[in-house]
C-alpha cells in the first residue's frame, strides 16, 4: 500500500507535515477539524506538497525528517528548489559543527 507525506499551509501561516495512506480522506479530516489538535486549532488553507512512499515505515521516517527542518528548508522543498535545499542543508551542518566545538 502506498503512503503519502504531505505539507499543508494553515490559516495562521503555519506549515503542517503529516503522512497517510489516503490523502483525500486525510485532507477532508483536516478541513473538518478532525485531523488532530494542530489542524483543529487553525483551519487548513491548502495542500502545498506531497510525495509518495512504498510503505508506512518509509513515509513516517520521511515525515519525521521533514518535521525537523526549518521553515525555509520546507519552503525550498515545496518549491522544488534543489539548490536551496542543498544550501540550507550545508548551513545547518556548519551550525551543528560550531555548536559541538
Amino acid at each position: 500500500m502506498e503512503f503519502q507525506v504531505y505539507i499543508l499551509r494553515l490559516a495562521n501561516g503555519q506549515l503542517y507535515v503529516g503522512s497517510t495512506n489516503n490523502l483525500p480522506r486525510r485532507l477532508a479530516e483536516h478541513r473538518t477539524g478532525n485531523g488532530g489538535p494542530t489542524t483543529s486549532l487553525s483551519a487548513t488553507v491548502e495542500l502545498l506538497y506531497s510525495e509518495s512512499h512504498p510503505d508506512r515505515s518509509a513515509a513516517v521516517k520521511r515525515e519525521q525528517q521533514i518535521k525537523r527542518w526549518t521553515r525555509a528548508k520546507k519552503l525550498a522543498l515545496i518549491k522544488n528548489d534543489i539548490n536551496g535545499l542543498k544550501r540550507l542543508a550545508q548551513c545547518h551542518s556548519a551550525l551543528s559543527v560550531k555548536a559541538s566545538e
